[in-house]
């Protein structure tokens, strides 16, 4: 294949969200959502799938791909699993978000859960704008959970002034919300488990408070982890973890690069500006999957002004 891979977003609603995506990224969002707080542009979940909107494979779910065409389209020596590994969301936090933590490895399967190690880049910020990370001193299980009792006093909690362009790594087990005012790309693992801690005296749609998960969390959460830091560049690289790795590449008008780094695929977000790649061109916001190239001649892309963008790749096994 030798054409950009674009796929339908699909669209959630949260007590949090807001319209940003309309005036930031342009998107035509559906009327009959009001507070949409996310954005799942490359998702294969059981009730959530990404649909091929054109070329050779339109109307193709991403797990169809991913099952029937995974040499093809992704390459080789990729993890063998079920489903396509990673979620790209853009989130619009309107509010802060609940603080929660995603439950490591270790202990899923006896929770019944999924990890999920994530990575958030910053696209835009409020003035002011925060993020919650970690915690901000050493505390033991029981101190936590008697603070979370009388209400939660944040001084507890790690919180870190962002920007825009500033990136954040989350592993599963570390303690974390997004602030209010903030527009995040976030790349994920394939999860969806998410064990609440506290949610600021909020109520959800129906009017009721949103549901807790103690428990779950206590287990999960990592307690030696203290004022983590946000991440820094390295070779182009934001994150390299087991998972994913993620560069971010700045590419100057009608700059010129070859689509991924190896022979198999790419996912590329277009975080500033815009670019071409095969017949299609793509604006801020936009995500898309570069096929594996194979045997072929190197795919590239082309900026079609000041772009950066987002590649994120899956470590190969070997």
């Amino acid at each position: 294949m030798d054409d950009a891979i674009r796929l339908n977003p699909l669209y959630k609603e949260r007590v949090w969200g807001g319209r940003k995506l309309e005036s930031i990224f342009n998107r035509q969002l559906p009327n009959e959502l009001d507070l949409i707080g996310e954005s799942w542009d490359i998702v294969d979940r059981e009730g959530d799938q990404s649909l091929v909107i054109d070329g050779e494979m339109q109307g193709k779910t991403l797990n169809e791909l991913w099952v029937d065409h995974k040499e093809l389209i992704f390459g080789l020596d990729l993890p063998q699993m079920e489903r396509f590994p990673l979620l790209v969301k853009i989130l619009d936090a309107r509010e802060k978000l609940s603080l929660q933590v995603h439950p490591p490895e270790s202990i899923t399967s006896e929770l019944g859960a999924e990890p999920k190690t994530e990575m958030w880049y910053i696209a835009e910020a409020e003035p002011e704008a925060e993020i919650y990370c970690g915690l901000s001193h050493e505390i033991t299980p029981d101190a936590f959970m008697e603070n979370v009792n009388v209400g939660l006093s944040d001084d507890m909690l790690h919180k870190i002034k962002v920007i825009k362009g500033d990136f954040i790594f989350i592993p599963s087990g570390r303690l974390h919300a997004i602030g209010g005012g903030v527009v995040i790309f976030e790349i994920q693992q394939n999860s969806d488990t998410t064990y609440r801690v506290h949610d600021w005296g909020r109520t959800g749609s129906d009017g009721n408070s949103r549901e807790l998960h103690i428990n779950e969390a206590l287990r999960s959460i990592d307690f030696q982890d203290v004022r983590p830091c946000k991440g820094r560049m390295e070779n182009n690289f934001l994150v390299r973890c087991p998972y994913f790795e993620v560069e971010q590449l700045n590419l100057s008008p009608t700059e010129s690069i070859n689509a991924s780094i190896d022979e198999n695929f790419a996912i590329i977000s277009v975080i500033e500006g815009a670019l071409s790649f095969g017949r299609c061109d793509f604006r801020r916001g936009d995500s898309f999957i570069v096929p594996a190239q194979s045997g072929t001649e190197p795919l590239s892309l082309i900026s079609n002004g000041l772009t950066k963008l987002l590649r994120t790749t899956i470590p190969k096994k070997n």
